[in-house]
């Protein structure tokens, strides 16, 4: 086994992401992931706490990345503001090259009801903690919770539509369009 080359986490997640699309995430084991990455199963161990754990791997990077960008916001921005740049904070995460592993990956959490609740969980997480950050911006509840449900909202919707077959347009672009049809509504 190739147990000393390099990009072993990345060889995992994508052993793991072509075992669940194929078989089934609950059919899949770990040995079969490994296998398939030609590594052991303790490597996979060092870089996952369980096979679940490949397909949220980033999670906390992304939260970070919606609670920073409400940090770095103008002093002047209003509630509204603050929560679509917090959704403009996970841009650099949903790169056009990442575009075919998150098709894939919301594809094998599509199939399984467990994967499912755990997607609508990291959700209701980062809906938390903007809602969070916006307190730490001065703006009070009952806006802070609704502004960031209604940003979360709108970034649910724009990855929907980012990895949906033949879309081409940057998250960016869809994330433009749809607070600006959010906006509409009110």
């Amino acid at each position: 086994m190739a147990r000393w080359e390099p990009g072993a986490r990345e060889r995992l997640q994508l052993a793991a992401l072509d075992l669940f699309v194929e078989q089934g995430f609950e059919s899949t084991t770990v040995a079969e992931i490994a296998g398939r990455a030609d590594l052991t199963e303790r490597t996979f161990y060092r870089h996952f706490a369980d096979k679940r754990e490949v397909l949220f791997d980033g999670q906390d990077v992304l939260l970070h990345a919606f609670v920073d960008a409400v940090a770095a916001a103008p002093d002047d921005a209003s509630p509204r503001e603050l929560a679509e740049a917090a959704v403009a904070g996970s841009v650099a995460f949903f790169t056009d090259e990442r575009r075919p592993w998150s098709r894939r990956r919301q594809q094998a959490i599509d199939t399984e009801d467990g994967l499912r609740e755990r997607e609508s969980l990291k959700m209701g997480a980062l809906a938390s903690a903007v809602a969070q950050a916006l307190r730490d911006r001065g703006v009070a509840d009952p806006s802070a919770e609704l502004a960031a449900d209604a940003a979360i909202s709108v970034f649910r919707v724009s990855f929907g539509q980012w990895i949906a077959p033949g879309e081409t347009r940057g998250i960016d672009e869809i994330q433009t369009a749809l607070f600006a049809a959010q906006r509409a509504l009110a």
